[in-house]
Formats: structure tokens, C-alpha cells, sequence
């Protein structure tokens, strides 16, 4: 199996990004991306789905499943984990009303699959005037 080589960069040109870059948020729908640690320990995972309305709460986002065979956290039989929202923030990255919303993960029993290791997120932005 080849590795993919992330540094390499899309034969874009720079109005093209600036395009999809600049496209506004939609003014109702929100984005949510569930971040989890996978079975490492130490890398993030990410997968995101589209809501009509923003949930106000944490637990308004519902569990959401994923195979954990593929994320270093099962073998073949019984893979299923589950992602508990334990928190939410806005996505700094798509702004409008999309968030990233903190997961725990669940082994398919519904129990905690034993990554207990702190996630630190931090964003600085930077704002230049005139």
C-alpha cells in the first residue's frame, strides 16, 4: 500500500482557492466536524456531517458510528466504535455556524475504549488594520 505524500499540493491556481476560499457559509445549514484521538493515542480523526439547523446543546448532536478496525482501535469482528459528543466549538477554519465538536470514542458495547489522553486545541488569530 503507497502512503500518500500530504505536502503535495493541487495544481490549482491561486484564483481558483481564493473562489472556494471566499464562498460564504450557508445562513442556516451547520457543519459539524467530530474530532476523536484514535487508537494511537497521539493523531486526530475527523469526520463531518451536515445539520438543517445548528444544535444549541452538546447533547443535541446525536452518537454517530464509524469503523474502528481502520482508525487502529478494533480488529476485523465487531469494528464498530461510536463517537459521544463531549463538547463543541465553533470551526475557526469554515466559520458561519459550522463546529468541530470533541468526541469521546465507544467500543460497540457502548463502553469507553480507554484513549483518556487531554486534547489541547488552541487557534491564534491574528488581525492586521490599516
Amino acid at each position: 500500500m503507497s502512503h500518500l505524500n500530504y505536502e503535495t499540493r493541487l495544481p490549482l491556481g491561486q484564483a481558483t482557492i481564493d473562489h472556494f476560499m471566499g464562498l460564504p457559509a450557508h445562513p442556516s445549514k451547520c457543519q459539524a466536524t467530530y474530532v476523536w484521538i484514535d487508537g494511537t493515542g497521539e493523531q486526530l480523526r475527523a469526520k463531518t456531517r451536515t445539520f438543517d439547523v445548528k444544535p444549541k446543546y452538546v447533547s443535541e448532536y446525536p452518537v454517530w458510528n464509524y469503523d474502528g478496525s481502520s482508525t487502529g482501535q478494533a480488529e476485523g469482528d465487531n469494528s464498530d466504535r461510536y463517537l459521544r459528543p463531549v463538547a463543541v466549538f465553533p470551526d475557526p477554519f469554515s466559520g458561519g455556524h459550522n463546529v468541530l465538536v470533541m468526541c469521546d470514542t465507544l467500543d460497540n458495547e457502548m463502553k469507553p475504549t480507554g484513549v483518556y489522553r487531554g486534547l489541547f486545541f488552541s487557534v491564534r488569530v491574528c488581525v492586521t488594520t490599516g
